[in-house]
C-alpha cells in the first residue's frame, strides 16, 4: 500500500478545526489530514511582515515534523484558510463606535471603538495576503491560501458576529452535517451563491475589490477542483 501524504492545514481557531477536520479527512481519505490551529490570525500577528511570513508558516510546518516522524517529502500540500475580515474595503467603511466591545462586521462597514487600530490591521492584513498569494511553495511544499469571508462562520452559516460559544456550537453541527455526506460539503463549497470559482487568481482579484472582503465570499472550493488552483 503507497504511504499517506500529509495534507497539512491551517486555519485559525478551535471552531475552524472541529467545523473542517472530519470533512476534510474525508475528502482527502488517501491521505493524512493535520489541521493546524495559528490561535489567532497569522497575518495580523505582532511582528510579522512580508519580510517573514513565509518563513512564520515554514516554522509551522518544521515544529510538526519535530513532534512527529516525519519529513518534508511525507507532505503532499499546505492548505492555508484566512479570514478576510472586511482588510481590503475603503478606510471611510471604517466606522467609530464608542460601544463596540470588539468589532462589528456588516456587509457594508466595520464598527468598531479602534478605528486607527483596524485601519492599521487592514494595512498589515493586505501586504501580508497579497504576498501570499503569489507563493506557491513553503519549504518546497505545495502551498496555496483561501479566504473565507468575512470570516469562517460567515460561509459555512450565514452569521457574522458569533460569540465563542456559538462558533463552537454550529461548528459541531457542521462537523455532524459533514460526516455523513461529503459530496454535500463539496457541492456546498463550490457550487452555492458565494462561492467564487473562477480561477485561483482572478479569485483572489474579486475579494480585493470594493466591498467583497465584508462579503459572503470564499474561493475554497478550487481547492477541490483539480487543475482550478493553478495545479494539475
Amino acid at each position: 500500500m503507497a504511504h499517506k501524504k500529509i495534507v497539512y492545514v491551517i486555519v485559525e481557531g478551535p471552531s475552524d478545526e472541529t467545523a473542517l477536520g472530519v470533512a476534510l479527512s474525508k475528502v482527502f481519505d488517501k491521505e493524512t489530514v493535520y489541521v493546524e490551529m495559528t490561535h489567532g490570525d497569522i497575518t495580523t500577528r505582532k511582528g510579522v511582515d512580508t519580510s517573514n511570513i513565509f518563513s512564520k508558516i515554514g516554522d509551522m510546518v518544521r515544529e510538526y515534523t519535530k513532534r512527529n516522524p516525519y519529513k518534508k517529502a511525507d507532505f503532499l500540500k499546505i492548505i492555508h484558510l484566512v479570514d478576510m475580515d472586511g482588510a481590503y474595503i475603503p478606510d471611510d467603511r471604517i466606522v467609530e463606535n464608542t460601544d463596540a466591545d470588539r468589532p462589528i462586521y456588516s456587509p457594508t462597514d466595520i464598527q468598531t471603538k479602534s478605528r486607527n487600530g483596524i485601519i492599521f490591521r487592514n494595512e498589515q492584513k493586505r501586504k501580508n495576503i497579497d504576498k501570499l498569494c503569489t507563493c506557491s511553495q513553503i519549504w518546497d511544499i505545495p502551498y496555496r491560501v483561501y479566504f473565507m469571508s468575512c470570516n469562517l462562520d460567515h460561509v459555512l452559516y450565514n452569521k457574522l458576529n458569533s460569540s465563542d460559544d456559538e462558533k463552537e456550537n454550529d461548528a459541531y453541527r457542521f462537523a455532524r452535517k459533514c460526516k455523513e455526506n461529503t459530496i454535500d460539503f463539496v457541492n456546498y463549497i463550490s457550487k452555492s451563491e458565494f462561492s467564487v470559482m473562477e480561477g485561483y487568481k482572478e479569485s483572489w482579484g474579486f475579494i480585493k475589490e470594493e466591498l467583497h472582503s465584508l462579503e459572503r465570499h470564499t474561493n475554497f472550493g478550487l481547492c477541490f477542483q483539480e487543475g482550478k488552483d493553478g495545479r494539475q
